[in-house]
């Protein structure tokens, strides 16, 4: 691990190489699993403030589900997500006509509807974070479903780090990412990569 601020950080995030291929999983993260996106304290109070402006981008199983439920639910740990349609998909997953899961509340704030662009878990992912007392381990996830992200990162040699540049400064601050470049150029000279 290494630490950059008040944040301790994977090997994993500097060394393994990650790009999304949508193409290839068609947003399969937003499908699959047995929860829905984890959620910050703050995020559920967005959720319900922006959920007027989001609503009509979602499908209609989607917006049946928060009906039904709310704008965020709890997991089987009591942790905030986002609700699920049948206990499958994201209840914000909107599908395109390619089978392609996209996210309603992204489509709001591209359409500047919104100034959320969506909950920071998916903007990071697939760096997860857990939130100790003095700090925050920032680890990367694996799994299968994003092996064509590793293939397309390994063949484009793009690392986790650089490919979340603009979630990572959007969760931790520019000042903060600039530091974690530093360390990680520094890191993967030393290990000769």
């Amino acid at each position: 691990m290494i630490a950059v601020g008040e944040t301790l950080i994977s090997e994993d995030i500097l060394e393994k190489k990650f790009v999304c291929d949508l193409n290839a999983c068609k947003g399969a993260c937003c499908v699959l699993g047995d929860a829905g996106a984890p959620l910050e304290d703050n995020e559920a109070d967005i959720l319900e403030e922006i959920y007027d402006y989001v609503k009509p981008f979602m499908a209609e199983d989607g917006i049946k589900a928060i009906e039904a439920d709310h704008v965020f639910t709890f997991d089987t740990d009591g942790d905030l997500v986002t609700p699920l349609v049948d206990n499958k998909h994201c209840a914000y997953v909107v599908f395109e006509e390619n089978g392609l899961a996209s996210c309603a509340i992204e489509k709001a704030w591209k359409a500047g509807k919104v100034d959320f662009q969506k909950p920071i878990s998916c903007h990071l992912y697939p760096i997860r974070i857990t939130k100790y007392k003095d700090y925050e381990a920032v680890n990367y996830h694996e799994w299968e479903i994003c092996k064509p992200a590793c293939e397309c990162g390994a063949k484009l040699k793009v690392p986790t780090y650089k490919f979340l540049e603009k979630p990572l400064t959007r969760k931790y601050g520019s000042e903060w990412y600039s530091e974690l470049k530093e360390i990680a150029e520094a890191y993967l000279k030393h290990k000769g990569r």
